[in-house]
């Protein structure tokens, strides 16, 4: 479940297991706290975090699954009645239940993840729907049968009490859980980023004042723009929030829903299967959001960039002058343009998988020769552009020929043949202008692709410019190998 695991969150860590015992005690007494005073009647409880969050933390961080640590959630579960209650036996029991939904919820996590690291599937909030279902299920029965009796309740209405309140906590608590993270530095808050939370606000108080069942879908438009507008922690948490107060108002009958059921189904276990369902929607707007945007910049960076050399595409090259990421404006520029003589030969000779090797080779070989004052873009083929900011033509032609015989010198190996290059550049020189850098461009690199092949002609293995930018009539300067 990839897209529901991230962030540097790491309380418990391997290789601690004393700290990481203590705290999965601790942790198992707070929530079983938290959820004892949100006591309906004695064993029954209105909202009961504790199964979700350990559930969450047994997910979330394999390397706790062993039996002892379960284990030892499980005994703080049963000091905690046996300090705070006299239950006996129907402790036992009931806290049975807990560990339950806690395995299958946790076991069936784990799973997903194993799943996902051979056929990984970035959108996973449906599974993790389906899961909370299934672990609530069986903790419902077991939590049914052994609360028999309580508060005068027959089998039916206990299991839809257990298994609506599980599912329901399961549904908002575990993907706060799984994507937790602390934030890396303080966002700064802008009136329009809060507009989400403000409606919100507006669509519980609008749930509140209206009533009726439907009143408990209010705050749905107003969730899926928070999943939209967030990122998928923050709206996990938010729903959490928003999901937990409208069970805490329709229980204190602040949110007025009583309509008679045919089927003489308890309210609450109603209410919490409409929680249940609205809550994982924003949940799953967030998470296709996102990974829409990651695939954005995936799509975008297999454009930019050519997938073989790994240097600028000829679009991603324009792209970066069009945003002139390298500050050319204003600046003289100098364009050549490279050619791998007789680089067909290589192909015939020695295969393509050799021909891909000496391109790589080639384009690693020009960057660094190149440096950080310019950019280097595969053109097509064999064929690639250099774009550098130089303080005139005679800089220019410097490295060009420094590239050129840098090119001449270097040995491509492949496999135990040893390969020896040369490469043919024609330049261009000209000034950047901020608002017309890629007709500028375009200009060079025609000028540029006249005097490669010049060089071409002069027997190749040579640099070829203009011998002065106003005066291109005359022979070029070229430089042979």
């Amino acid at each position: 479940m990839r897209a529901l695991f991230s962030g540097p969150f790491r309380p418990f860590r391997e290789g601690r297991p004393l700290v990481n015992a203590a705290l999965i005690f601790s942790v198992t007494t707070l929530f079983y706290f938290i959820g004892a005073m949100l006591r309906l009647v004695d064993e029954l409880s209105l909202f009961w975090p504790l199964n979700a969050v350990m559930a969450g933390i047994f997910a979330r961080y394999a390397f706790l699954n062993h039996w002892y640590l379960y284990l030892l959630s499980y005994s703080a579960m049963l000091v905690y009645d046996g300090v705070t209650t006299t239950w006996g036996m129907a402790s036992v029991l009931i806290n049975l239940s807990n560990m339950v939904f806690i395995l299958s919820l946790a076991s069936l996590v784990q799973w997903e993840k194993r799943r996902m690291r051979k056929t990984p599937q970035p959108i996973n909030a449906l599974n993790l729907f389906s899961y909370c279902l299934i672990s609530a299920l069986l903790c419902a029965l077991v939590g049914a049968v052994a609360s028999v009796g309580i508060g005068g309740l027959d089998f039916f209405s206990l299991f839809c009490d257990w298994f609506s309140e599980q599912f329901s906590t399961g549904v908002l608590i575990l993907p706060c859980m799984l994507t937790f993270s602390w934030p890396r530095s303080i966002p700064v808050l802008k009136v329009k980023n809060l507009l989400p939370l403000l409606a919100l606000v507006v669509s519980i108080s609008a749930s509140v004042w209206i009533g009726g069942a439907g009143s408990l879908a209010f705050p749905l438009p107003a969730l899926i723009w928070c999943a939209v507008q967030y990122p998928l922690p923050v709206t996990c948490l938010v729903t959490l929030v928003t999901g937990g107060l409208e069970i805490i108002l329709m229980a204190n009958g602040i949110i007025n829903i009583f309509v008679a059921s045919p089927l003489q189904m308890p309210r609450m276990f109603s209410a919490r299967l409409g929680i249940a369902t609205m809550a994982i929607c924003p949940v799953i707007v967030s998470v296709s959001v996102a990974t829409i945007n990651r695939l954005i910049r995936q799509v975008s960076l297999r454009a930019d960039f050519d997938f073989l050399t790994q240097v600028y595409s000829r679009s991603g090259l324009y792209e970066a002058l069009n945003h002139d990421s390298n500050g050319f404006a204003g600046k003289h520029l100098t364009v050549m343009l490279l050619d791998i003589d007789y680089f067909k030969s290589v192909n015939d000779s020695y295969g393509h998988e050799c021909g891909d090797k000496v391109l790589k080779s080639f384009a690693r070989k020009v960057q660094q020769e190149t440096g950080e004052q310019g950019v280097v873009a595969r053109m097509g083929g064999e064929e690639f552009a250099v774009v550098v900011a130089t303080r005139d033509p005679a800089e220019g032609f410097v490295l060009a020929e420094k590239i050129r015989l840098s090119v001449e010198s270097h040995a491509f190996m492949w496999r135990q043949n040893t390969l020896r290059l040369t490469v043919s550049i024609g330049l261009s020189n000209g000034r950047g202008r901020a608002s017309q850098l890629t007709d500028v461009f375009n200009k060079l690199l025609a000028e540029a692709d006249e005097y490669l092949y010049r060089s071409k002609k002069a027997g190749r293995n040579c640099t070829s410019m203009a011998r002065s930018p106003a005066d291109k009539k005359t022979p070029p300067l070229t430089h042979h190998g």
